[in-house]
Formats: C-alpha cells, structure tokens, sequence
C-alpha cells in the first residue's frame, strides 16, 4: 500500500500541481496504522525502507509547498490564533548532496513580520519563480509626504543653484511647485502652512535665479529701452486722438512737480524717464483717485504706502504728498528692479503687483528676460496696456513735434518755503492771515485731508516769502477745535450679530467695539444698547435755530432729510456738508447729527 500511495505521490509531483496536494493532501497511511518499528541491529526489508524514503521525501515536498503557499494565503491569526507561534520541523537529510539540501526551520509569525514590514517586495520562489502578488493595501500617499517630496526638490534646486546649473535648478523649483499645486486638503493648518511657506520660498528662489541673469547683463543701466512695435504705436494713436486733451494737461501739471522728481531720481541712480510715470499714472494729478484706492501721483494703495512708510490717519494721507510719495515710488521701484532685472518688467509689477507678474512668468515658456514682449500677453489687461502706454508717451516727449505735438506748455515749478506747526488749524484761516488764496495753500498741502493741520507736528507748506509774515502773526491764527464724532444708539434684536449691525450702518465692527469698549466682538446679547460711530460729527458750540451766514450749528438728522433738502436749509452745498463732516457718501440715518455751516451762496 506503502508503494502504491508512494508511486501515485511521485506521479502527481511531475504533473506540478502543488497548490492543489497541498490544500487535499491525506495521511500515508490509514488511521491507526503504524509504521514497523525495529530494534538495534534488526535489518529492515528493502520494499519498507524504499518507502519511508519516499514518504519522508514527499513530507519534505509538502513543507516546502506549504510554506510557498503561505507568501499568497496568508493565515488570520484571528480565526487561527494556536497557529501564529506552530513551528513545522522538516527532516534532517544528507547535505552533502547540495540538490538534496532541507529548508532551514521557519515559523509563521516570522513570514507575518517580514510581510509586514515590506508589503509591495516580491520573494522568490525555491524554483527561482516569482510567486503571486502580494493581495495587501499600500500606504496611502498622504498630503505630508507630498510636502516631503515637494521640499525634497527645493532642496535639490538649492544644490543645482549654489553648484551654477541654474537651468537645472528652474527645473527643479518647478517640479516642486506642481507638487505643492497637486495637495488639495486645506482643512490641516499645519499642511496648509508648510505649504504656503514653501511656495514663497520657492517664488523667491525664481525670481533670484532670474535677477541674477540679468544683473550680468544690465547691473549699470540707467536707461528705458524705448521699444517701439504695434502695442506701442496704438497707444501714440490714442495720444494723438481720444485722449490728446488728457496728455496735454498732464504734460502741462508736470511742469509743477517734475523738477523735484527729477533730482530725487538723479540722487537715487535711477533712470530720469522714470520721472514721466506719473503722467500714465495719475496725469501728474496729486489727489488721484482710482477705482483700486490707489491714490496720489504713484498711486499707491494704502498697503503698499504702509510699507515705504507713507503716513496715513485721520489728518493726513501721505500718498498725496507728492515729495513724500515720489521718495516712496523710487524706493520700490529699485527693490522691483531688484527683484525682476529690468526696468520694463519693473514696471509692469509696479502697476499690477510682483505676484501677477511672478505667475504670468511661470506660466511662459520663453525666459521673459531675453524679451519683455514674449511675457506681455499674459499679463493683466489693465497691465497690458500700462507698459506700451508708458513708453508711447516717452516717444512723443522726447520728439513732440514728430507725433503732431507742437502746442506743449509746462506750469512753472512750484517754489515753497516750510514752517513747523504744532497745534491745529485751518487752511483757511492761515490763508486769511497770509492775504493768499485758500486753494493756493491747499495744493501747496494736499496730504491734509480736511483742510486742516493735524494735532501732532506737521510740516507745514507755506508760498515763497511768507514765511516770516506767517510766524509773525502766527497768534493771529484761532486754533481749531474739530468736532466730536455723531453716534445713533442702536438696540440689538435676537439673531443679531455685530458683523450685521455693521453692514447695516456701513462702518466697521472694530469701530463699533472699539466706541462700546466691547472685549469682544461676539458678545452681545438681545436688548443691549450699542453706540454706533458714524461719518458725521457733532459741534461742540451750542446750536443755534437760525444760523447766520457763516456760522457753524450741529443739526440732527429727520425722516425724510437729505443732504441735499440740509443743504438748501442751510443755504450751503452737499460738498461743503459732506466736507465738513467726513463723509464719503450720501448716506444719513435717522437721529444722526452732522455739522452744518450756513452759507450764502
């Protein structure tokens, strides 16, 4: 039976299907049967030893099976926990034959642990045959390890920059910062912050490599490159037609400050064309206002005029002084030249930000340095039009007569002496002292914003020889008292908030705070009574019914008013109420009280 079984294992070992006798393998022998034992000495028939030999050999085949088997199957050790820690021993057999050499012992928690720790690795099967693939989960690619990654290239373009492959070290920065593109979760602020910290890296490291390109070529230039191609020549039409009026009055104001600009450019080493941006700008007008809130002769938004120190509050707005704000334009204008190479694309940042600029040049595929206009169509319209409209206007200034400009006149530049002010008071006032103009005082002032000096030192702009006269009869001038400002009560109702109340009124909730001495902003309940600061202001004088002209009274806002019905009353203007009152619209609330000056117009 023993030869039978034997042959029909042997027979089934050259058919190779060892996954199926390894799951439907039977004992040898019948239950309860046992091999012949003998004692020392006692020889064993040739027919038993042939078997034992071959049932020791298909024993040895099986293990090895088995444990093959188990690289694809693996064991729950839940449902099988006796089987976790079972060790199969395999018979020892003569190793001298190296083809007959035995598996060395192995247990089952051993494969659990090296499966563990390399789920994706492949073994090798005793056959030298791959097995099966491994039927496990991978590690997630988590938003962490997409910050590695995207770090580990930066790091790799440092060491392509510092080694001068810059080429290499642009590849580099970008392929990092499509990683950081790819990482969509915003909901981890640590991620979130990593991120943002490595794009401004990354953005940084850009615009260095490309600077320093340039620096090579243009480190002395103090010149504009007076590009002249079809962007160029359709803003000289436009000068020439629609907006012919604008350029000759421009060019006209420029005569008033353009001297200063000049001088403070010519100090600062950069190029004296740069003193006609002005015109494009603001049309050399000093209280320019756009629809971006930029403001001035550079037209600065408040941002950018707090980082070049640019004072601004509630007396004083230095963007519209134009020596403050001239000294501030030169400054970033360097830091862009800095920062992009050349003045061109200086420029196109100084009108729409570095950031647009920063990706309008990421997103081309020519190095923007060798050719400006290669980067032109991918920047903002408005920024489109600013370059070639600045350089229009340089080719006309330069050769007026060849473009139809024979006409251009310049005002005369405007000569001032400056005097030191330490309390408050009107324009008007000093301007009575001085036999001058009021207005002429105001555009000799016009970073003041009411009219009026601030409550703290100021630099006061005087006309040319006046200054003595003024400090002479400075007592002469009253000292100005400014008006408190107006409140309405406001009753909060349930449902409430504070962000609500204030969209309602039109001012901001840290006003609302800051007049209620709220510690904060989401601490107000139903029925409280809050102080609401408005626009206008309340006169300190008593009022009076009938004013007479001139005279100043504080009026209280009634159903149905408007500036205008207050304005007729009061025989004044709706500018000179909403002057008075720093009103920037024509809004009135109910209970509101505003200063009124009666007038006789």
């Amino acid at each position: 039976m023993v030869a039978a079984v034997s042959s029909g294992l042997v027979s089934h070992i050259s058919s190779q299907r060892w996954h199926q006798s390894c799951i439907s393998w039977s004992p040898i022998l019948p239950y309860g049967q046992e091999y012949p034992t003998r004692t020392l000495g006692q020889e064993v028939p040739l027919p038993m030893a042939r078997g034992l030999f071959l049932a020791l050999l298909s024993l040895l085949l099986f293990t090895v099976s088995c444990t093959q088997s188990s690289l694809v199957l693996r064991p729950d050790d839940a449902s099988h926990p006796e089987e976790a820690s079972q060790i199969t021993d395999t018979p020892t057999e003569d190793t001298s034959d190296p083809s007959k050499a035995a598996p060395s012992k192995t247990t089952n928690e051993e494969e659990e642990n090296v499966l563990a720790s390399s789920p994706a690795q492949e073994g090798s099967s005793a056959n030298g045959e791959s097995p099966a693939a491994v039927d496990s989960e991978e590690e997630p690619y988590t938003d962490q390890k997409l910050v590695d990654d995207a770090l580990y290239y930066y790091q790799e373009a440092l060491e392509y920059w510092n080694s001068g492959e810059p080429d290499r070290a642009i590849l580099s920065l970008d392929q990092s910062y499509q990683i950081i593109l790819s990482i969509q979760d915003e909901d981890d602020p640590e991620i979130t912050q990593q991120k943002e910290d490595l794009r401004l890296l990354i953005s940084k490291r850009i615009l260095e490599i490309y600077a320093s390109r340039t620096h090579l070529q243009m480190d002395h230039s103090r010149e504009m490159p007076l590009a002249m191609n079809q962007y160029v020549t359709r803003e000289i039409k436009r000068f020439q037609t629609t907006e012919r009026s604008f350029f000759i009055k421009s060019y006209r104001l420029s005569g008033r400050y353009r001297p200063y600009i000049v001088e403070q450019m010519r100090k600062a080493g950069t190029p004296e064309d740069l003193s006609w941006l002005p015109l494009i700008e603001s049309g050399f007008k000093t209280k320019a206002l756009s629809k971006a809130r930029a403001l001035g002769l550079w037209q600065f938004i408040a941002s950018t005029g707090y980082r070049y120190d640019l004072r601004r509050d509630r007396w004083v707005d230095e963007r519209m002084d134009p020596e403050r704000s001239t000294q501030a334009a030169i400054a970033y204008l360097k830091v862009l030249h800095g920062l992009f190479g050349d003045w061109t694309t200086a420029l196109a940042a100084y009108n729409c930000g570095e950031g647009n600029v920063l990706r309008a040049i990421r997103q081309q595929r020519v190095n923007y340095l060798d050719d400006f206009w290669h980067l032109y169509p991918r920047l903002p319209l408005e920024t489109a039009r600013y370059v070639p409209r600045f350089l229009a206007a340089l080719h006309i200034i330069k050769d007026p007569e060849k473009y139809g400009f024979d006409d251009l006149e310049l005002d005369q530049p405007l000569i001032t002496e400056q005097v030191q002010v330490n309390r408050q008071m009107r324009l008007q006032d000093i301007a009575r002292v001085l036999d001058v103009p009021a207005k002429t005082l105001e555009e000799l002032n016009p970073s003041l914003r009411y009219k009026a000096t601030p409550n703290y030192p100021f630099t006061l702009n005087l006309p040319a020889d006046t200054s003595t006269t003024f400090l002479a009869k400075l007592e002469e001038v009253p000292q100005w008292t400014p008006p408190k400002r107006a409140y309405v009560v406001h009753r909060v109702r349930f449902g409430e908030t504070l962000s609500g109340i204030a969209l309602k009124y039109r001012v901001s909730v840290r006003r609302i705070v800051h007049a209620n001495h709220l510690r904060s902003a989401s601490r107000i309940r139903a029925g409280q009574r809050l102080k609401i600061p408005l626009r206008g202001h309340i006169v300190m004088a008593k009022s009076t019914p009938s004013p007479r002209t001139g005279s100043t009274a504080h009026y209280q806002v009634k159903r149905g008013d408007s500036l205008w019905l207050i304005a007729q009353r009061f025989n004044t203007t709706v500018t000179e109420i909403k002057t008075l009152n720093d009103m920037h619209s024509d809004l009135l609330h109910t209970g509101q009280i505003i200063l009124v000056q009666a007038g006789s117009r």
